[in-house]
């Protein structure tokens, strides 16, 4: 991840994987917002790959953001992320556009919720069930 501060516009850019490991990356990126950044920018070009927990960030991101009222712009969307994020949504085929839908408000509180479950299934599976 890169963070760059260029006048009132905060730019990440994120390559490799978004996974867990990212978290803590993206909660540092807003740790210095000054009054006068408006706006976020998230570029994914780089980012091949995304799971439910980098999802879960990349959310939480977004979150904290509005509540700084910084306007927030997500791009570069590459395939296996949009289709993590169709999965989760439950949202059926490859090309779901669901890099135009983040952009939504309920969108994203959908994804939210669903991840979260996602998560925490997982987190119940790989606690309590014996491996096979």
């Amino acid at each position: 991840m890169d963070v760059q501060h260029c006048g009132s516009s905060i730019l990440i850019s994120a390559r490799g994987e978004l996974d867990e490991g990212a978290g803590e990356v993206l909660q540092r990126a807003l740790d210095h917002v000054t009054m006068g950044e408006r706006d976020l920018l998230v570029d994914l070009h780089g980012v091949a790959a995304m799971d439910v927990d980098g999802l879960l960030h990349l959310l939480d991101l977004h979150q904290r953001a509005d509540r700084m009222r910084l306007r927030v712009l997500v791009t570069g969307w590459q395939p296996q992320p949009q289709q993590c994020m169709a999965t989760v949504a439950g949202i059926p085929g490859p090309r779901s556009g669901t890099g135009e839908r983040y952009a939504l408000a309920g969108f994203r509180r959908l994804l939210a919720e669903k991840a979260q479950r996602a998560r925490e299934s997982a987190d119940f599976t790989d606690g309590w069930l014996p491996h096979g």
